[in-house]
């Protein structure tokens, strides 16, 4: 069976079908898969029960595993449950155990939830993100995707004038304290340091234009804080209007890929007395956003 993509909603995202995760990827189909990515911004896959080694093979396909310069989250090596190359973003501890409702890794993780996009709070952004459903729960759990393709097109000239050459401060500081969230260590503090991004963003690949948004964003450069971070949640409330979001309603064994260069994301609720075991592997950028100034 021939590998196939099917476009499921009126802007972006593709459905993949005639392809098996678990065995090598052929160059064609590996080629196809790159294309529809560029298209589509998101790609759903079906029924692939792969296991960690697998989904890191499948994941090399498109780039270098992302390795980054500091952390992304205040859990410490030794408590980490999955092997290298594999982001846990399960409700699992170590030990395979339900995290407690009030531990603080459970506070931070709540930040998922908030409409972002991964890694943006490092200098270089991530490319790809790949997500593998092992065990979801009875009920939520969902992930919403915005196309910020769409959104940045569907803004008036005058908008897109002024925001050309902005530049926005990213840090996981900003985005845990707008959900209340402020335990953090001096240590941590200091490895949340915040990072300079573009706001409009220009697709390596593709030449499109996207808006660069995220929860982790709290600052405009030459900006006053309050007019910033107004500013920011309307082009927030702009770009995720129901026109430019799809929402995954998880399967086990579902795979989802998405561009981080032109989407933003986030989870949804789900009842956290069961288990979600979702796990991630990720692909590093290809350059800081702010380069493309000079460009």
């Amino acid at each position: 069976m021939a590998l196939t993509i099917k476009q499921i909603h009126p802007v972006f995202v593709g459905e993949v079908s005639g392809v098996d995760l678990t065995k090598p990827l052929s160059r064609e189909d590996a080629a196809a898969i790159d294309a529809g990515m560029n298209r589509h911004a998101v790609l759903v896959f079906h029924g692939q029960n792969v296991t960690d080694a697998q989904q890191i093979a499948f994941s090399r396909n498109f780039g270098e595993l992302e390795v980054k310069a500091r952390p992304g989250n205040i859990r410490k090596a030794s408590d980490s449950r999955l092997g290298a190359g594999i982001g846990d973003l399960s409700n699992l501890d170590k030990n395979g155990k339900i995290i407690s409702g009030d531990d603080r890794q459970w506070f931070f993780k709540l930040g998922d939830r908030l409409w972002h996009s991964d890694s943006s709070y490092a200098e270089v952004p991530a490319k790809h993100s790949l997500l593998s459903a092992r065990v979801v729960p009875s009920w939520g759990g969902n992930t919403e995707f915005a196309d910020m393709r769409a959104a940045y097109d569907a803004l008036d000239q005058r908008t897109k004038d002024e925001i050309e050459d902005l530049v926005c401060e990213h840090s996981l500081i900003h985005s845990r304290a707008s959900i209340g969230f402020t335990d953090l260590t001096p240590e941590e503090i200091a490895s949340f340091r915040p990072v300079r991004q573009r706001l409009v963003r220009i697709h390596p690949e593709t030449g499109r234009k996207s808006l660069f948004l995220s929860a982790h964003a709290g600052a405009i450069e030459g900006w006053t804080v309050p007019e910033a971070r107004s500013f920011l949640r309307d082009l927030t409330e702009h770009a995720t209007q129901r026109e430019f979001v799809h929402a995954h309603v998880w399967q086990q064994y579902d795979l989802v890929i998405w561009d981080n260069r032109a989407t933003m994301h986030r989870a949804r609720r789900f009842d956290r007395n069961e288990v979600r075991d979702m796990r991630r592997t990720t692909l590093a950028g290809d350059a800081p956003t702010i380069e493309q100034l000079a460009a």
